[in-house]
């Protein structure tokens, strides 16, 4: 299956997460298993597909129908998203200009001829060689990808029509109008709210090259939402999330590097790393969150303190998710001893050398279960 056709169907699990329905790594991998023995040039068989593998409730055909006639057949009518607080919003489907060319690749078996818009050659271009404009561009377009927050179902219940509980309170209300019969059921369900994330990300010298970038995806974060922390290390911790909490992301970028006194020094993971578990570990901040950490694993001390502490941390998260910007690179292997005692301890191993990578990172977030041992 061509490249271009897996990531336009990974996008449509976004939009269909968008949507309301639940869809995550699992699902998507399913989806695209199944693909592998159908023809795509036969849209019925795309579409049974598709809804056969991401579709697990009865009451989500209605969207994903919508979303299928939008996304692949490029439909007038565009599917409704379903917000936490159970609003109806329309999701806008990206104009034919902002789509790269990853996306132009539909369904029906049309084969365009896939060229490289600019777009698309700065989703692949590494952090390292973007010159200051492409810098702003992909800057602008991390506030994008940041949106995909990973969520979790919370105790609080709300009205829902499709609920599966019963609201016996609104429920008894309403019967009194009908001499106690109950003629109209009111039912509730949780609630979807956002899971915390907590990032610790290495401005240490070996990571010079990409922390630019990433740093400014910690103020994409941070500005995505409540329950995102910001930490960065180098020989030591440092909090940055009140630094990252303002509009302006160069702004913020200044203001973090004067705030961490060891930024582009030596490499101190584990001990960096203790001090967080030590101090914010026990606070719970990582109790029931996602915690990405952002770092080439290069260790200047002890590698077996890395694996001890990542074990603390991982015993707390709900999952950990490492982001290293050298995995990007086709020889790649995790021979440093910090990233070796880390792996035990990782739910998933990422790369994150250039915006296509963050893209990946952000649609795993966005449906990530827990893989490790409690």
């Amino acid at each position: 299956m061509a490249d271009a056709f897996v990531r336009h169907v990974v996008t449509f699990g976004r939009v269909l997460r968008e949507a309301g329905l639940e869809v995550g790594p699992g699902r998507l991998a399913d989806a695209l298993t199944g693909l592998d023995y159908v023809d795509l040039t036969r849209q019925d068989d795309v579409y049974w597909t598709l809804r056969q593998t991401l579709v697990s409730r009865h009451e989500d055909l209605d969207a994903f129908d919508r979303a299928f006639r939008a996304w692949f057949l490029r439909a007038p009518t565009a599917p409704q998203r379903r917000e936490p607080g159970g609003q109806q919003m329309q999701l806008v489907r990206r104009s034919a200009a902002q789509r790269g060319p990853r996306d132009e690749h539909a369904a029906d078996g049309d084969d365009h001829a896939l060229g490289y818009s600019p777009q698309e050659l700065l989703r692949e271009k590494d952090f390292a060689q973007l010159s200051s404009e492409e810098f702003a561009l992909v800057g602008r377009l991390m506030q994008e990808l940041a949106a995909s927050r990973p969520r979790r179902r919370s105790r609080r219940l709300r009205r829902d029509s499709r609920g599966r509980q019963l609201d016996l309170r609104r429920l008894v209300r309403a019967s009194l109008a009908t001499g106690g019969d109950p003629v109209e059921r009111a039912f509730r369900d949780r609630v979807h709210v956002p899971r915390k994330l907590v990032v610790i990300c290495d401005v240490s010298g070996s990571m010079e090259a990409y922390s630019r970038a990433l740093v400014l995806f910690l103020h994409a974060l941070v500005g995505s939402g409540r329950g995102v922390e910001a930490f960065a290390f180098g020989t030591r911790l440092t909090r940055l999330t009140p630094d990252l909490r303002g509009r302006d992301p160069e702004r913020a970028l200044v203001e973090a590097a004067h705030r961490v006194v060891d930024w582009s020094g030596g490499t101190r993971i584990g001990a960096s790393l203790k001090a967080f578990n030590d101090e914010w570990g026990r606070r719970a901040l990582t109790r029931g969150a996602v915690v990405l950490i952002v770092s080439d694993g290069w260790e200047r001390e002890d590698a077996a303190l890395v694996g001890t502490e990542m074990a603390r941390l991982a015993r707390q998260a709900y999952a950990v998710v490492w982001v290293n910007p050298l995995k990007g690179h086709p020889d790649y292997q995790p021979l440093a001893a910090g990233m070796r005692a880390a792996l035990p301890s990782i739910d998933r191993f990422l790369p994150g050398h250039n915006l296509a990578s963050l893209e990946e990172l952000a649609e795993i977030l966005s449906g990530i279960e827990r893989r490790h041992a409690a």
